[in-house]
This record gives structure tokens, C-alpha cells and sequence, in this order.
């Protein structure tokens, strides 16, 4: 399973997304620091959900830190968070 599909899997899970977008920018970084071959080393996560309204964007970005905090500890080298308030 990829890493892309790994955390689109593990953040459904946790926070029922009316919205997620979960974008490979791997490519981006070529001969940077931390990149890899074949991608799977640099994210940026789109996210909205109830379960993050009304928190303070560090609160947010904590809570998806530690559902991802295995990935981000051992595979992930960059890791971007972008929460917008849930439709509804």
C-alpha cells in the first residue's frame, strides 16, 4: 500500500473527512534533503472535519500529527497540514 493511501486511510478513520485531499509532493523536492526515488517522502494533507472545528489550528495539526505519528516518525520527511472549517 502506498504511503499517499496509508494516510488517507488512517485520517478517514479517525476524523470522518467531509473533505480530504492528500497530495504527493515528493517530485517537487528532487535532490533536496529527504527525497526519495519514486516518492512517498513529502505530503501536504487538505482536511476539513467536524471533529477539528472549533480547536486552534495547533490543536488541529496535533491531532493529525498523532494519527500519522507512526509514518511521520519512520518514512515521511516533509509534512504539510491545511484544515478548513467542515460544510455543515
Amino acid at each position: 500500500m502506498s504511503m499517499k493511501q496509508i494516510i488517507i486511510e488512517k485520517l478517514t478513520e479517525e476524523f470522518h473527512p467531509t473533505h480530504l485531499n492528500v497530495i504527493d509532493e515528493s517530485e517537487l523536492h528532487r535532490g533536496h534533503a529527504g527525497y526519495r526515488e519514486g516518492g512517498n517522502s513529502h505530503f501536504r494533507v487538505q482536511i476539513s472535519s467536524p471533529m477539528l472545528d472549533g480547536k486552534l489550528r495547533v490543536a488541529q495539526h496535533r491531532a493529525i500529527m498523532d494519527c500519522l505519528a507512526v509514518e511521520l516518525k519512520q518514512e515521511i520527511h516533509a509534512f504539510a497540514i491545511e484544515v478548513s472549517p467542515s460544510a455543515g
